[in-house]
């Protein structure tokens, strides 16, 4: 720009003096993008998480399912007590343990055992066969893995649970 020419003579193509408009747009639209790619991480370590659960539940279930013990009376304890404890080791990296719970149950809706105490009369047919259900929960709520921006908590779940159910052959019984 040529000295002593005023602003409204300015040559084409020159390009007027931004000052410090980028930096304000940029202050902007920082946090909404921040915001955003903080809770596509969140959710994923979420899912990720869910994803951990339902595996170890699946893995329990099916621990429980090929647990048989020769000669023994009742297998219902055993089976139980190896759906649980594979459970729980396979969610060992968690920072707080996850409560696993595990229990057989009549599929026509009749009894049911936690302990495998309880005697359950699982038939062959399919409707007087029994199931074992694992199921593993986690309180996210108070043992977060990533913790949420303000405001973004109530987007969060309160527990993670993760569940199977495995049909029990009652001849195996």
């Amino acid at each position: 720009m040529a000295a002593g020419v005023p602003p409204s003579h300015q040559p084409r193509g020159s390009r007027p003096r931004q000052g410090g408009a980028y930096a304000v747009e940029f202050a902007v639209i920082f946090p909404v993008f921040f915001a955003l790619l903080y809770a596509l991480l969140s959710y994923g370590i979420v899912f990720s998480l869910r994803l951990g659960l339902q595996n170890a539940a699946e893995e329990g279930a099916r621990a429980g399912l090929r647990y048989q013990v020769a000669g023994s009376g009742s297998q219902l304890p055993a089976r139980i007590d190896a759906a649980k404890n594979l459970a729980t080791s396979l969610v060992t990296w968690l920072p707080e343990a996850p409560q696993v719970s595990a229990s057989v149950c009549r599929i026509d809706g009749g009894a049911c055992t936690e302990d495998g105490l309880t005697v359950l009369d699982c038939g062959v047919h399919i409707t007087s066969g029994c199931q074992m259900t694992v199921t593993v929960t986690y309180p996210y709520a108070t043992h977060p893995v990533a913790p949420a921006l303000p405001g973004f908590g109530i987007f969060m779940p309160e527990t993670l649970v993760g569940q199977a159910s495995m049909l029990l052959d009652g001849r195996a019984l």
